[in-house]
């Protein structure tokens, strides 16, 4: 009995190690792209993962998520803290209504029915249902700029739907991140394009939670796409996230 204590003491300070160092990798992994007294939008905030991140390097966060509970555990953490805006909609192109398919992970419910089905095909989440759904408020990032006024970035992870949420801005922002799957890659893609057309941007991406770029430099929106097509992923468990960067006359290194 005392050697399973103390086997189980060993796991959890290793756990607890390995939680506070990748911490730190995000901490310093973010403090290229936020400054103390900037505002960050958290499309997807679920939980406040990233919001947590954001508000310790000193930026206001607009945290956005349609989740009734997600939302609740928001309110409740950020509730006094007049740094935090919880915004509980979903973002797409246009203002309205949608139907959030609902997961037993929260972590995975999706507005996007084509993406769901993308991921069940290839068996990414076999273990997972989205067995309900919700209809929800809609806003876009046009609006939410207009209420809360212009981010210096914007994380946007939302299953799938991140094209749509991108169509629902019409002028850059200094950086934006979105996540992607490889199976659902075209939708990728297309919001790359989408964001070229805005402005004069450097793009980038980074793999899983591994909290650092993937490219030396930052390129052009066509060999982001020759990049994204040609990613690996055989056992279907790819993930990562695209950076889009606004970038000055001068060319941009990391």
């Amino acid at each position: 009995m005392i050697r399973l204590l103390q086997k189980l003491k060993r796991f959890e300070t290793v756990r607890i190690f390995n939680g506070q160092r990748h911490k730190q990798r995000m901490h310093e992994f973010y403090a290229q792209f936020i400054n103390e007294g900037d505002l960050c939008f958290d499309v997807g905030a679920n939980v406040g993962n990233r919001t947590e991140i954001f508000l310790e390097l000193g930026a206001t966060v607009v945290a956005v998520e349609p989740q009734a509970a997600c939302a609740r555990r928001l309110h409740k953490k950020y509730g006094r803290n007049k740094k935090v805006i919880t915004v509980q909609q979903a973002l797409g192109e246009a203002k309205g209504e949608a139907r959030l398919m609902v997961s037993n992970a929260h972590t995975i419910s999706s507005l996007s029915n084509e993406w769901i089905n993308a991921v069940k095909t290839s068996a990414r989440f076999a273990a997972y249902k989205w067995d309900r759904s919700v209809t929800v408020p809609v806003t876009t990032l046009d609006e939410l700029i207009a209420d809360y006024g212009q981010p210096a970035f914007c994380k946007i992870d939302v299953e799938g739907y991140e094209f749509q949420v991108l169509r629902g801005l019409s002028r850059p922002i200094r950086t934006i991140s979105f996540e992607f799957t490889p199976e659902f890659i075209h939708a990728t893609i297309d919001s790359v394009q989408y964001l070229s057309s805005l402005g004069s941007l450097g793009f980038n991406y980074s793999i899983g939670e591994s909290m650092q770029l993937a490219l030396p430099e930052w390129v052009d929106s066509e060999h982001m796409r020759q990049l994204l097509t040609s990613l690996p992923d055989p056992d279907r468990t790819l993930f990562g996230d695209v950076y889009a960067k606004e970038l000055s006359q001068k060319k941009e290194t990391l």
